[in-house]
């Protein structure tokens, strides 16, 4: 799936919201790496929505499709989270918290009106994957699968990692949890058509990166920004 009209399915990744000092610079960045316009406060591949961006503290914060945000809020509070902000109305797109779950993690809650989150995904220059990674993975687990249902299942491609795949009741898989010593926190992968050169652009406007590996599921890197924030970026095969 390219193109999103619908809200996405309870707990799925659907929206992508950066946050920098300087919401400009940011704008400059991502279109020379991704080929983003800017309309508004929102980031376009094509005509479709692929982001939102606005000034604040350095980060990509994902949030998860929910068809009831309040009702999610009050299920992360019982399973152990905290609700940061909200739940509150965000403009006439969407009914929206951000939470922080149990083992640290920085979340948001999106229940789409007019906007059902990001309008392109899994194509060159859009969202493809996220994934969680914490030093308490067990706990990470518990909570997710409370609070959205998910079920968990193990990753034969990669039996050497502490690595669980996220599953929606309906089997499809949304991401996974990555047992690591680096703290807690939601990492995103953007799709890309070509790695090597999405690092050349990144790094020609001010961003650093780590060498291009190739891995199981396509050739990967890890791109910082001028403002200090990680993202994932593949050419898948």
């Amino acid at each position: 799936m390219s193109h999103v009209d619908t809200n996405q399915p309870e707990g799925t990744p659907t929206w992508m919201a950066l946050t920098v000092p300087r919401p400009g610079e940011a704008a400059r960045f991502y279109g020379a790496v991704f080929g983003w316009t800017v309309e508004d406060d929102l980031f376009l591949l094509g005509d479709r929505v692929a982001a939102g961006f606005a000034e604040g503290p350095a980060a990509w914060t994902v949030s998860l499709a929910t068809g009831d945000c309040d009702a999610t809020a009050k299920r992360v509070a019982a399973a152990g989270g905290t609700i940061a902000e909200g739940p509150s109305e965000f403009g006439d797109r969407a009914r929206v918290a951000v939470a922080v779950d149990p083992v640290g993690a920085r979340f948001g809650l999106w229940q789409g009106r007019e906007l059902p989150g990001c309008q392109v995904v899994n194509e060159p220059g859009a969202l493809v994957r996220n994934d969680l990674t914490t030093d308490r993975p067990e706990h990470a687990r518990a909570f997710y699968s409370q609070v959205f249902g998910f079920t968990l299942d193990g990753n034969a491609d990669l039996p050497e990692l502490d690595f669980t795949f996220l599953r929606r009741p309906d089997g499809h898989e949304i991401g996974g949890i990555m047992g690591s010593t680096s703290g807690s926190g939601w990492a995103t992968t953007f799709e890309v058509a070509d790695t090597d050169e999405t690092i050349a652009r990144a790094v020609g406007h001010g961003g650093r990166s780590t060498e291009p590996e190739d891995f199981v599921y396509g050739r990967m890197a890890t791109i910082t920004d001028p403002f200090g924030i990680e993202f994932g970026v593949i050419a898948r095969r």
